[in-house]
């Protein structure tokens, strides 16, 4: 610091670097020639509830590499108007509350929120290195934004439970983004990706890594098998006469929970199904002996009674679970991975969870750019410390 001003918004502090010799602001060398000057400031952390700026007589360099440039300054970024530490606070406002109370406490714009960070981002990508790098283990998956009319695909690091990729859309060619990014060399050192059975993921994954073993995402499948036993329901519901129609009500939760979860009106009602409706209750045993089949730890095991469950089901006839017979049979290796490795989506659906979460308190994006930009703040392993407590950090 060298001198200070009082005005009418606040606090101007005049300041300048340490060294003599300017440096560009791009490529950092020290350059002698200088183009010309001009004042300007940055926004700093409020003094006191006081709105405090740093005063500066910058220099433009004519770096023999990337020509007219402005020179560096060791309290912000090149280009921004912002000082790192409050662009650091700007952050961590943003990762725990909405961008309208950040607005308000920082007292800046609503769009200067969005540029602060996407520069926050990009630092911690330059210090951290490529995210991209050492993936073995991925989990794909879609979150819907704008009333679930638009998506942005979402990739996650098993490992580090963190993503690592995003892009708007949940085609086959937007996925394809990431295999092109990730590149044949690394796409060659992948082992496993979980996703659901979206045919557009399957050909992305099969087009660009072969070798990776794909995983089904149990819970998924499991989701198909309640979805079928809730048609078969409904359809005895409407080919029930009235005292059977009685018989049949509430019990859908009863059908879909684990047995061990039941309460006693549930547990009525399930033996109710079983003594009323046969077709019923086979559709419910068929659900919960699938479920045992991919709880099993063995994977030979599980492929012989995974076989036993498809022969079951395709003679069963009930039409939801032919046809959820004829899915699973299509995708049955896929399925049986999940037995020998484990993997699911259970940790891209909890980073989606809390994506969601972003998505409400923002009350909606109106691009997938701003929503890709909060995903990357909150779910991407960039941890924001306050600054008046310390210094930027990254885990």
């Amino acid at each position: 610091m060298t001198a200070f001003d009082f005005e009418d918004e606040g606090l101007v502090v005049d300041v300048k670097p340490t060294w003599r010799v300017p440096r560009c602001g791009d490529c950092g060398r020290k350059v002698h020639g200088v183009h010309d000057r001009r004042q300007r400031r940055w926004r700093h952390l409020d003094l006191a509830g006081i709105k405090l700026e740093l005063r500066y007589v910058i220099r433009r360099v004519r770096c023999p590499r990337c020509g007219v440039k402005v020179e560096q300054v060791p309290w912000a970024e090149a280009g921004s108007g912002f000082t790192f530490a409050a662009e650091r606070e700007v952050a961590y406002l943003a990762q725990r509350t909405d961008r309208t109370t950040v607005t308000g406490l920082m007292r800046i714009a609503w769009r200067t929120v969005g540029r602060i960070i996407r520069r926050v981002i990009r630092r911690h990508r330059e210090q951290r290195g490529d995210q991209l790098d050492g993936l073995r283990l991925i989990g794909v998956d879609e979150l819907s934004y704008r009333r679930h009319h638009q998506y942005v695909t979402v990739v996650v690091d098993h490992e580090r439970g963190e993503i690592v990729w995003a892009a708007e859309g949940k085609s086959a060619e937007t996925l394809k983004g990431f295999f092109e990014a990730l590149g044949p060399e690394r796409c060659a050192k992948l082992e496993a990706v979980t996703i659901d059975m979206s045919g557009a993921y399957i050909k992305a994954v099969t087009d660009a890594s072969p070798q990776a073993q794909m995983v089904f995402d149990r819970f998924h499948v499991q989701r198909l098998a309640h979805d079928a036993v809730d048609e078969v329901r409904r359809e005895e519901v409407r080919n029930a006469s009235p005292e059977d129609k009685a018989e049949l009500k509430n019990t859908r939760w009863a059908l879909q929970k684990n047995p061990w979860n039941l309460h006693d009106f549930e547990l009525d009602k399930v033996t109710m199904v079983q003594r009323a409706n046969r077709r019923l209750y086979r559709a419910y045993l068929l659900k919960e002996t699938l479920l045992a089949v991919l709880d099993r730890k063995q994977i030979n095991v599980a492929s012989a009674k995974l076989d036993e469950w498809l022969a079951w089901a395709s003679r069963s006839k009930l039409t939801p679970f032919v046809k959820l017979a004829r899915t699973i049979r299509k995708h049955r290796d896929g399925i049986l991975a999940y037995v020998r490795t484990r993997l699911n989506n259970g940790r891209v659906e909890g980073l989606n969870g809390k994506a969601r979460v972003i998505t409400r308190r923002a009350f909606g994006f109106h691009d997938a750019g701003a929503l890709i930009a909060m995903l990357f703040l909150c779910c991407g392993g960039i941890h924001v410390a306050p600054t008046r407590i310390c210094p930027f950090e990254v885990h």
